[in-house]
C-alpha cells in the first residue's frame, strides 16, 4: 500500500536534506535570517547574545546568519549597541557565539556590514567620522555624505577582508557580505545612489566593481573552502520599489562579476518570497539568481507568516501562514535554502516544530518580540 506523506512529513523530508556550500556541509535547508537586534552595548556580544543564537541552533536551524556586524571602518555604523566584528573584546564575544552554536549542532556565519550613507553625521560609535557613500547621496536622493575617494574605497575593502580573516580565525563557518537594502555595497550597485564617472560608476557591470573588489579581497583573505555568501536585494529601506535590474539580462550583468570574484552562495532578499521577479516567469529573485549563476541560493521574505515584515516596525503582528508553496519551490530546485526571519524571532523552536510535525504549535508573530532577546 502506498502511503501519501502528510504536509508536515513532507516538510521534514524536503527541509532536512543536508547541503554543501563550498567546504561547509549544512545539516538542513533552514537558515536564520540576519536581523539587527541592538543588544550588544559597546559593540560586544554578551552571554545573552550567545544564548539567543545557540537556542535556535539547538532547535534545528541548520545555518545561522548573524545580525549585521560593523566592519573595522569608522564610518561603518551608526549605533553603539549594534555588534562589531573588530576589536579584541568584540571578537572574543563572537568566538563564544560560534562555539555555542557548534556545540548545539548548527553552523554560523557573521554578516559583515557597512551602512554607508544610511549613517547620519555625528552618530556613534565614531561621531566625528564622516558619512561615506559612492556619490554622497542618500537613498532618498539628498546629499548628506562624503563621496568616497580611492583611499576611502581601499580602506573599506581592507576592512571587509580583515573581518573575513578574523571570522575564520575565531571559528566561524563562512561569512556573508551585506550587499542589500540600500547600505554601502548596494549604494554602489544601484544607479540611484551611484553617480560616479570613474571605474566605480556607469553601467551595471561597472557599478559592481566595488563589491567585486570586496568579494575578491575576502576570497583571498580566507581559505579556498571557506564559504563566501553575498546578500543582495532590489528594494531599499527608503525605496521599496527600487530595482537593480529590470530584466534577467540586467540581473546577469550584475551577478556574473560577483560570482567570478568568488561568491559561493547568493542570498536574494525579497519582502515576499512567493512573488515573481520578472514578467513571463513564476521564478522569484532567488530562482532567477540560481538560473543565471548556477550557484546555491538562499530565498527569504515573510516565510511562515501572513504579513509584510515592514509592518512589524509599525507595531503590527502577523498570523501563521503555511509553507506548502515554499516546499513546492524547494522540491523543484528553484532555490536551495530558505531564510526565516520574524517567525524564528518570535519562536526559537520554529525549525524543530516544522521538522517534527508540530506545525499546530507554531506561534503568530507579535511585534513585541523586537523588544527582547529571547
Amino acid at each position: 500500500m502506498t502511503v501519501t506523506p502528510t504536509p508536515a512529513s513532507r516538510a521534514a523530508q524536503i527541509l532536512s536534506r543536508p547541503i554543501t556550500l563550498n567546504g561547509l556541509t549544512v545539516p538542513n535547508r533552514i537558515v536564520m535570517a540576519p536581523m539587527t537586534r541592538m543588544f550588544s552595548p559597546g559593540g560586544v556580544p554578551g552571554e545573552d547574545v550567545v544564548s539567543y543564537y545557540a537556542r535556535r541552533a539547538a532547535a534545528g536551524v541548520g545555518l545561522i546568519v548573524t545580525e549585521g556586524t560593523y566592519v573595522g571602518h569608522e564610518s561603518a555604523g551608526g549605533s553603539s549597541r549594534v555588534p562589531r566584528f573588530h576589536g579584541e573584546e568584540q571578537l572574543a564575544g563572537w568566538a563564544k557565539v560560534a562555539e555555542a552554536v557548534h556545540e548545539a549542532g548548527g553552523t554560523i556565519v557573521p554578516q559583515l556590514w557597512h551602512i554607508g550613507t544610511v549613517r547620519k553625521q555625528g552618530q556613534n560609535p565614531h561621531p566625528d567620522a564622516p558619512s561615506h557613500g559612492p556619490s554622497g547621496l542618500r537613498v532618498d536622493g539628498t546629499e548628506d555624505a562624503t563621496p568616497m575617494t580611492q583611499a576611502d574605497i581601499d580602506a573599506v575593502v581592507d576592512a571587509f577582508a580583515q573581518a573575513a580573516a578574523d571570522a575564520e580565525r575565531i571559528g566561524f563557518d563562512g561569512v556573508e557580505l551585506h550587499g542589500a537594502h540600500g547600505y554601502l555595497l548596494d549604494q554602489f550597485l544601484w544607479e540611484g545612489t551611484n553617480r560616479r564617472t570613474d571605474a566605480y560608476g556607469g553601467d551595471p557591470v561597472a557599478r559592481t566593481t566595488f563589491a567585486a573588489q570586496i568579494v575578491a579581497a575576502v576570497r583571498a583573505a580566507v581559505s579556498p573552502e571557506f564559504p563566501v555568501i553575498f546578500r543582495f536585494s532590489q528594494w531599499k529601506q527608503e525605496a521599496y520599489d527600487a530595482r537593480l535590474a529590470e530584466t534577467p539580462e540586467e540581473l546577469e550583468a550584475i551577478l556574473a562579476p560577483l560570482a567570478a570574484a568568488g561568491v559561493d552562495v547568493f542570498h536574494a532578499s525579497t519582502r515576499r518570497y512567493w512573488l515573481p521577479e520578472f514578467e513571463g516567469s513564476d521564478l522569484n529573485l532567488a530562482g532567477w539568481t540560481k538560473k543565471i549563476t548556477g550557484k546555491p541560493v538562499i530565498t527569504v521574505g515573510s516565510v511562515g507568516l501572513d504579513g509584510d515584515f515592514i509592518n512589524a516596525f509599525q507595531g503590527e503582528g502577523s498570523p501563521v501562514k503555511g509553507i506548502d508553496n515554499l516546499l513546492d519551490r524547494l522540491e523543484a530546485d528553484e532555490f536551495d535554502m530558505v531564510a526565516v526571519g520574524r517567525a524564528l524571532l518570535q519562536d526559537p523552536e520554529w525549525a524543530a516544530k516544522v521538522l517534527s510535525d508540530r506545525v499546530d504549535e507554531l506561534k503568530p508573530y507579535d511585534a513585541a518580540a523586537l523588544q527582547t532577546l529571547s
